[in-house]
């Protein structure tokens, strides 16, 4: 009976330990990080997080939604309680934009740039809706371009994901230039007819599809 509550304690710890690997190593270099760089971190075998967790996707699903939709929620919460809906659309992007930097993972869930896995799914969609109600309000108080769409957030949040990557090292607040740019140029008074429509839904998910994310 003791060496049967020993090999389950030893079990706890060997999937608290992964969950804390794998909560740092996604952060530090992304959903894609090769399993054995979090299995080598906990101490364990790559095989044990195929038998705890069944795949990536499973790791994944055990670690990064709770922690997405906590801070996603934040953000969307601090930005619909502003009482200048232009300064809470702002404020909305910008802090989304700084989760990206600092943590890798969120960089991918914000990006939509990780394995299909349904409860991250849920988090992206939760985090649309929240994203198109923030720019809604700033819509009807005439602040932001009537033409724009909460689908039109995702090219914001690829280029920084892109920007978090290659310019990280050398230029890490570059990524701030390039977003007030965007958001000068998505206030209503200095609007100009674009000359496509923004992506449907529909769209946005071939595009998640074709690129390998949810």
């Amino acid at each position: 009976m003791g060496e049967a509550r020993t090999v389950r304690a030893d079990a706890r710890r060997n999937i608290e330990k992964l969950l804390c690997a794998a909560a740092e190593v996604f952060g530090e270099r992304g959903l894609h990080a090769p399993l054995d760089a979090i299995a080598q971190r906990a101490g364990v075998s790559t095989g044990t997080i195929y038998h705890r967790f069944g795949s990536r996707e499973g790791l994944i699903d055990a670690v990064v939604p709770q922690y997405a939709e906590e801070r996603l929620d934040a953000a969307a919460g601090r930005a619909l309680a502003c009482a200048d809906p232009w300064e809470g659309f702002a404020q909305y992007v910008e802090r989304v934009c700084e989760l990206q930097v600092q943590n890798l993972a969120l960089n991918d869930v914000i990006s939509r740039n990780h394995p299909g896995t349904a409860r991250l799914a849920e988090v992206c969609h939760r985090s649309q809706e929240q994203a198109r109600r923030i720019a809604e309000r700033a819509q009807a108080d005439g602040s932001l371009r009537a033409d724009f769409a909460a689908e039109d957030l995702l090219f914001v949040f690829w280029s920084t994901a892109m920007l978090v990557r290659f310019t990280a090292e050398d230029a890490p607040d570059a990524w701030r230039r390039s977003l007030a740019f965007t958001l000068d140029g998505l206030r209503s008074e200095g609007a100009r007819p674009l000359p496509t429509a923004a992506l449907t839904p529909e769209q946005v998910e071939r595009v998640m599809q074709s690129r390998g994310g949810a």
